[in-house]
């Protein structure tokens, strides 16, 4: 597993690039200043000192994906989904800049014993990162593999110490026409939900930074979960609250067009979008205007960590 050295640097102190140059590989962040969320900033259940995304001190992880090449950065982040800031795969990155990742807190309310509204330096601060390089797949039949900064969310859900009765969590993402575009015909604001023995995987992270930086603001800043047996969308990004709820939730994509993004949206091959095959993806691991085709794997390459927690379901019915 890859680990990260911290220091104690105020994440809130980190000055965010404001511009990413399409197809470059020119993001920094510039860490400046010393200090330390105080008392009155403390929150049940995590630390008072917030902790800077520094300096790498790395071991493989047991998660690395051994047999395909890390995408270039460039690529990863001039390639997304994040449809707050436009429809097309180049938006995100041309018009994301707008996006204010501090301040920012996060709201966690519903079945849990300590709802609270807590700041994003104390969640990044909860406990030292752990760099994944997961296979991070859409459902355009298109994948990468990317170096994912976080921990597992399940960390973050039992300090909430949530109620026997919550059976899902639901993410609700940022919805702020000051800050983006929100294009119409959507139910902003975005949705994505688990279960929660989804939402409690090992494999499920809450992520806070990618290449060994800070999230890009298009790679869905400051936090976002990713769910990487699942397609794409499933990973919610810039997430401004967390409900855990007793009944399934509704979710954006399952709720425009049910019959093509079930509420699962596991990566399965033998399910076909009604519009077009997923049985074989698209590598985005290269600069090659070619991408590779390979055939598509049952959750994403994932089953001996997850498919137990499908069995006796029918993964074509609950697709």
């Amino acid at each position: 597993m890859l680990l990260r050295t911290e220091k104690q640097i105020a994440s809130s102190e980190i000055t965010p690039k404001e511009t990413y140059r399409r197809f470059q590989m020119s993001r920094r962040h510039v860490l400046a200043g010393l200090g330390a969320v105080g008392a009155a900033a403390a929150v049940a259940g995590f630390p008072e000192a917030a902790h800077a995304l520094t300096k790498l001190n790395t071991v493989e992880s047991p998660y690395t994906v051994p047999d395909r090449a890390v995408t270039p950065e460039a690529k990863a982040q001039n390639y997304n989904n994040f449809y707050e800031f436009g429809t097309e795969k180049g938006d995100p990155a041309k018009n994301a800049h707008t996006l204010q990742t501090r301040p920012w807190t996060v709201k966690v309310e519903g079945l849990c014993k300590k709802p609270q509204t807590i700041d994003i330096d104390k969640i990044v601060g909860f406990r030292p990162m752990e760099n994944r390089v997961y296979r991070f797949r859409c459902v355009e039949a298109w994948s990468m593999v990317i170096p994912w900064d976080g921990y597992p969310l399940a960390e973050f859900i039992k300090a909430m110490e949530p109620l026997p009765s919550a059976k899902y969590v639901q993410f609700l993402s940022l919805a702020d026409r000051k800050q983006e575009i929100l294009p119409g015909g959507f139910p902003w604001p975005y949705s994505e939900g688990l279960r929660m023995d989804e939402a409690m995987n090992p494999l499920t992270l809450l992520t806070f930074g990618a290449y060994g930086e800070t999230l890009a603001n298009q790679q869905g800043a400051p936090i976002r979960v990713i769910v990487p047996w699942k397609y794409g969308f499933k990973s919610a990004k810039s997430i401004v609250k967390i409900r855990f709820v007793d009944k399934q939730p509704r979710t954006t994509w399952n709720e425009l067009t049910p019959s093509e993004y079930g509420f699962y949206s596991n990566v399965n091959p033998s399910v076909d979008h009604p519009r077009w095959s997923q049985a074989h993806e698209r590598l985005l691991n290269s600069n090659s205007i070619f991408p590779k085709v390979v055939p598509t794997l049952p959750f994403n390459g994932y089953a001996d960590q997850v498919a137990s927690m499908y069995a006796g379901m029918d993964l074509k019915k609950d697709f």
